[in-house]
């Protein structure tokens, strides 16, 4: 288990690493240098860098973490990655089936793969499903999310790089919104952060503001109007 810093999540665990670039968001893809630091530390596995890497061994982990917790799944990679077989996914799967007491997030950016293959998966109501949006040209992953039968949906729109007026907000369970940080971040505009909480107020879906980002992060804070905004989707929801 590794605890995470990320906002949104507790922990953090990884049957696959590595991945490759698929739309602008990626462009400074914080795994991607974390993964070239960890091979150049001598890291197992991470012997291959950020070529995407099944890890087999590290399957069963969560069903040893006794604590319940709320896990981000494969933060170094894309579960959803075209060279993951299905079967591995089918038993990743069968883990967080297994490992009932924890909260799955899982997270892509390949909302086609995602749509394609949701139908010949077991979606138990303790993994949350989301896709990533970073502008108003890839609003359409929110539409594959919705055809798939996860119980909890939600939209990272982060990093967000643009307005998203074509955005739907229908059937979506919680929203999470931030700046991108870290060498070469490009920045956020606070117009496009306060449109879409006022959408989500309005839409009644709970929204989470996790950074304005930036070279320095901590610096620039999290405050949106003078407060934080950290919601969740609603227990009873995630329960059904």
């Amino acid at each position: 288990m590794s605890h995470s810093k990320i906002e949104w999540t507790e922990s953090t665990w990884n049957p696959i690493t590595g991945c490759n670039k698929v739309s602008p968001g990626c462009q400074h893809c914080y795994a991607e240098r974390m993964a070239m630091r960890l091979q150049a530390m001598g890291t197992p596995q991470y012997a291959r860098g950020f070529e995407l890497t099944l890890q087999p061994a590290a399957l069963e982990l969560p069903l040893g973490w006794k604590r319940p917790q709320t896990i981000f799944v494969n933060s170094m990679s894309d579960l959803f990655h075209e060279k993951v077989p299905f079967e591995f996914i089918e038993q990743i799967f069968a883990v967080m089936r297994q490992a009932h007491w924890h909260t799955f997030q899982v997270l892509t950016k390949r909302a086609e793969r995602l749509e394609e293959l949701a139908s010949g998966l077991e979606w138990p109501s303790n993994v949350w499903m989301g896709v990533s949006i970073e502008s108003d040209r890839y609003t359409y992953r929110a539409d594959h999310l919705r055809r798939t039968g996860a119980k909890v949906k939600f939209l990272s729109l982060e990093p967000l790089l643009g307005p998203l007026p074509s955005l739907d907000l229908d059937h979506m369970d919680w929203v999470i919104v931030g700046g991108e940080s870290g060498p070469g971040a490009r920045q956020i505009q606070e117009s496009w952060v306060v449109e879409l909480r006022d959408r989500c107020e309005c839409a009644q879906v709970p929204f989470f503001f996790k950074q304005w980002g930036g070279v320095n992060k901590k610096r620039s804070g999290r405050l949106l109007e003078g407060r934080t905004w950290d919601g969740l989707p609603v227990p009873s929801l995630a329960a059904i």
